[in-house]
């Protein structure tokens, strides 16, 4: 896949002072780490680092993931932003996965999973990227959800209502995301939402990430 393609890209972006007392040596876990969040599965990952004569488990590399608390960079300034949101399913449980992007770069610019959707989460959502990213004066596409549109109201945020063009950044982000959750059927089982939130911020790290 495309993606695997990336692995021989800088892994700068990946901060591994947390792993002070681990015995994998750092550029393994990088390339793990790496790894798992380009497409490949844990067991795969697994495969990958006993090939370089590393032995890990899936459990070390999922464990990994989650100590990096990998999460996009801020201090952005968007001309416009894409907002939507998903269905993700976590232990057969439906949750909403809000997603922001940059329609100019195709970045993340923040993710966020509720256990529904309603216009004060959204409100919370656009509070948590304005604290994040200057964006005050771009101009926000979304669809016509009505509790967007009213919760970027609320915000004095303006906005466009588009289906196309430049909102489909975020669209083609999460068709990448869902197929990505939808390969390994381990992914979001047996996990807490926080966890399974932790997994997409380091996704979208990942996919920000320069090649």
């Amino acid at each position: 896949m495309p993606e695997i393609t990336r692995l021989s890209g800088s892994r700068e972006w990946i901060d591994l002072d947390f792993m002070e007392r681990e015995r994998t040596p750092e550029p393994a876990m990088a390339l793990g780490i790496q790894s798992h969040l380009a497409g490949l599965s844990l067991s795969n990952t697994v495969d990958l680092l006993e090939a370089l004569g590393v032995q890990r488990s899936r459990k070390a590399i999922h464990d990994w993931v989650q100590k990096a608390d990998l999460q996009p960079d801020s201090g952005r300034s968007p001309n416009q932003v894409a907002v939507d949101e998903t269905v993700i399913r976590i232990n057969d449980e439906q949750f909403w996965l809000y997603a922001a992007a940059d329609p100019a770069t195709n970045d993340l610019l923040h993710v966020r999973l509720f256990s529904t959707t309603t216009t004060s989460l959204t409100e919370i959502f656009l509070r948590e990227l304005r604290q994040k990213h200057d964006v005050e004066t771009a101009e926000f596409l979304v669809d016509g959800a009505q509790h967007l549109q009213t919760a970027l109201q609320r915000s004095g945020l303006r906005f466009q209502i588009s289906r196309h063009g430049n909102r489909n950044a975020v669209e083609r982000i999460f068709r990448e995301l869902k197929r990505r959750t939808s390969s390994f059927s381990n992914c979001f089982s047996h996990v807490e939402p926080e966890t399974a939130e932790n997994w997409l911020q380091a996704f979208a790290s990942w996919h920000n990430a320069p090649n």
